[in-house]
């Protein structure tokens, strides 16, 4: 998945408006225009769609969390120069306040069944031994089950 792609599914999921997406940003000390905004969250396929780097991705995270859990007093985190899913699954997890076993639930909600062992393993750093990859296919049904948690009534995101 293209960091785009990901931007637009957490749009989608959490009904962010541009607005929201600009304020998140800025909770993270980053002032971003509205058309670049808009120009991120274009499909592929459109001319006018600008790809959105790894860093880019991690301070709208970085920002999300401050948005939704409140922004810590001192310096902010610095924003990753690359992003694995694993970092991804992990900054939406904070930034939504989700325990292990939250994360389940919302993976059960699509069908996906795991256990608390295998998840945490996605939790865990790249030179633990239990360490597991998180693959495109897994964070995109974290995302399908957060926006169907959130918005029981909303359709499958398909772009």
């Amino acid at each position: 998945m293209t960091n785009n792609e990901i931007l637009r599914r957490i749009q989608h999921a959490l009904n962010l408006k541009n607005a929201q997406i600009m304020k998140a940003f800025g909770l993270a000390e980053v002032t971003v225009a509205h058309d670049k905004v808009a120009n991120w969250l274009k499909d592929e396929s459109d001319k006018s769609c600008v790809k959105m780097k790894d860093q880019e991705l991690a301070v709208f995270l970085n920002g999300f969390i401050n948005l939704k859990r409140g922004k810590k007093d001192g310096e902010q985190p610095k924003p990753e120069v690359s992003l694995t899913n694993n970092m991804i699954l992990m900054k939406l997890r904070i930034a939504l306040d989700m325990k292990a076993e939250d994360v389940l639930d919302v993976l059960e909600v699509v069908g996906t069944s795991l256990s608390k062992y295998e998840i945490g393993a996605y939790f865990r750093k790249p030179n633990n031994k239990n360490y597991k990859q998180c693959e495109d296919q897994l964070l995109c049904e974290f995302l399908n089950g957060v926006q169907f948690t959130n918005r029981p009534d909303s359709e499958e995101f398909t772009g």
